[in-house]
């Protein structure tokens, strides 16, 4: 996680929707902003939310009310996708019925929040031959929104994990925000080994079908910096187990963890495999948080299980500081003019 210095979101509040374990809590509060509510209907993810915000979410949002939700400057939300129900009918407001992305429709025409901020995987934008997420660009223009949204891998900013993420960001038309850049990636070189941890508690991979490939010396490029070997911004392959299907493959720790997942199968499930001196072992808790820009004072759930999943469900939280320092300049700009 950044440390942001700038907090121009002082006195702008915000909910936080499909709050997972807080990823989009804490890009906001870095700014200053204050979280006035909060949804997740996993019992697991509410109870580590609560340890770590003092808030204890509410339950399904599909039973709460809109006029039950306190006013609020900005909605935020990872949505989940599931298939909408008269896709491609292009009604827009009527075409998000049946889908969790209505619930947010619905908050979003009655209090009408200055900003909407999103995120879901990237393949939304080509689910149902992109029907889908034309309706959700569609519907948020309905709604009065000025939209917009990119592809961002969490690799690009500062942290060693590829995740690729479709992020949107929607302005009031009301505030006159007529353009607005995503962040750049910040050149930044990383490796998964700097955020290792000294003791970790993670599954060791005993097996005898183990085997290393030259991959990464024929595959990728490397470059002598010094004495430091200079390894790109992405996973690195270098064996596998078994056939090396899902959570079967060995990777580098000179380059990045693959995307953490909150299922996933094979004996590297939600991780995948890392080689790490003499051993070939999956990540930790604590280093999966440290992937998503968790600080380590977060109290991780005790249970093993749960917290690889929400891990895995989770958000990147530098990215959404990166982007929401972009929402901060939009408005700044509005208030100065």
């Amino acid at each position: 996680m950044l440390d942001i210095k700038d907090k121009y979101l002082s006195g702008f509040k915000f909910i936080d929707l499909f709050a997972g374990i807080g990823g989009f809590h804490y890009a906001l509060e870095s700014y200053g902003a204050m979280c006035v509510y909060a949804s997740e209907w996993d019992e697991y993810a509410k109870e580590t939310y609560e340890k770590n915000f003092g808030i204890r979410p509410d339950g399904d949002i599909t039973k709460v009310s809109e006029k039950d939700i306190p006013e609020h400057d900005i909605l935020c939300g990872g949505f989940p996708c599931q298939a909408f129900s008269i896709s491609g009918k292009q009604k827009g407001f009527e075409d998000t019925r049946g889908t969790l992305f209505f619930d947010i429709v619905r908050i979003v025409r009655y209090h009408k929040p200055k900003v909407v901020f999103l995120e879901n995987v990237k393949n939304l934008i080509t689910h149902d031959s992109g029907n889908t997420f034309r309706i959700i660009l569609n519907t948020l223009s309905e709604l009065g929104y000025n939209t917009y949204y990119k592809v961002l891998n969490t690799s690009d900013y500062g942290l060693p994990q590829n995740r690729e993420r479709v992020y949107i960001v929607a302005f009031d038309t009301s505030l006159k925000i007529k353009n607005f850049d995503f962040p750049q990636p910040i050149g930044e070189r990383v490796c998964l080994q700097s955020i290792l941890e000294l003791t970790p508690n993670a599954k060791i991979i005993e097996r005898d079908d183990i085997v290393y490939t030259k991959q990464y010396e024929e595959e990728f490029e490397t470059t002598l910096f010094g004495q430091q070997l200079v390894l790109p911004n992405r996973p690195i392959q270098i064996g596998k187990v078994g056939k090396g299907g899902q959570g079967e493959r060995i990777y580098n720790i000179l380059g990045h963890a693959i995307t953490l997942s909150a299922y996933g199968g094979g004996v590297g499930s939600k991780t995948g495999l890392y080689q790490v001196g003499d051993v070939v072992r999956k990540l930790s808790t604590r280093e999966c948080a440290r992937c998503q820009g968790f600080p380590d004072s977060f109290i991780i759930n005790p249970k093993e299980q749960q917290a690889y999943k929400q891990f895995g469900n989770s958000v990147s939280i530098n990215v959404l500081q990166k982007i929401v320092g972009q929402i901060v300049q939009s408005l700044k700009c509005v208030s100065n003019e």
